[in-house]
């Protein structure tokens, strides 16, 4: 138990140098949303309900009321997942939605513990095409979903538990950060 816990410790300081880029994504975020665009998620596995933790908290409401969000998990809707995965294929199951759903200047926030999940890579290249600002939070890089995305951050950690809990981390003050920019009182 101490051993994962000094890794979480370790891994959370060497992340917290991220600290202006997460301030910097939640400003942009905070404009796109109160504009009336929409948030994009996406992720396999724990990765998959750190996505929905994410769209949850900007549907409903992270720590005080405001407005609710355009946000959407894009496994959330099983229907249309295994309907894509069956017409066309696991590495479509994102990508499709994001053709589907996003908007020039909405944003895609793309979740991957290896950085290699070929259906989120697969998303971001959707996303790309379709002048949808694209973020990744992966786990060590270099890996190709950071190396395509408009921006990321990876975490420096050797297992994907850790990973996974700095990334909820960083979804909270994402959170944060963007109801920081709407003026929402802490």
């Amino acid at each position: 138990m101490r051993e994962h816990f000094a890794a979480l410790s370790d891994a959370a300081t060497r992340t917290g140098a991220a600290a202006p880029k997460i301030s910097q994504w939640g400003r942009h975020l905070a404009a796109v949303l109160d504009g009336g665009g929409r948030l994009l998620a996406c992720g396999n596995g724990g990765s998959a309900a750190e996505a929905q933790h994410l769209t949850g908290e900007l549907v409903g409401r992270f720590r005080r009321e405001r407005t609710p969000f355009s946000a959407i998990a894009l496994h959330a809707d099983t229907s249309a997942l295994t309907a894509i995965g069956n017409d066309y294929g696991e590495n479509e199951l994102f990508a499709r939605q994001v053709r589907a759903h996003g908007r020039r200047g909405d944003v895609l926030v793309s979740l991957s513990t290896s950085g290699t999940s070929a259906n989120v890579v697969a998303a971001a290249k959707a996303a790309q095409d379709l002048g949808v600002t694209t973020w990744a939070l992966t786990g060590p890089s270099p890996n190709p979903l950071a190396a395509l995305c408009d921006d990321a951050i990876p975490v420096e950690a050797a297992s994907t538990a850790t990973v996974q809990e700095v990334h909820l981390a960083l979804v909270h003050t994402l959170c944060a950060c963007v109801d920081e920019a709407l003026g929402v009182p802490t």
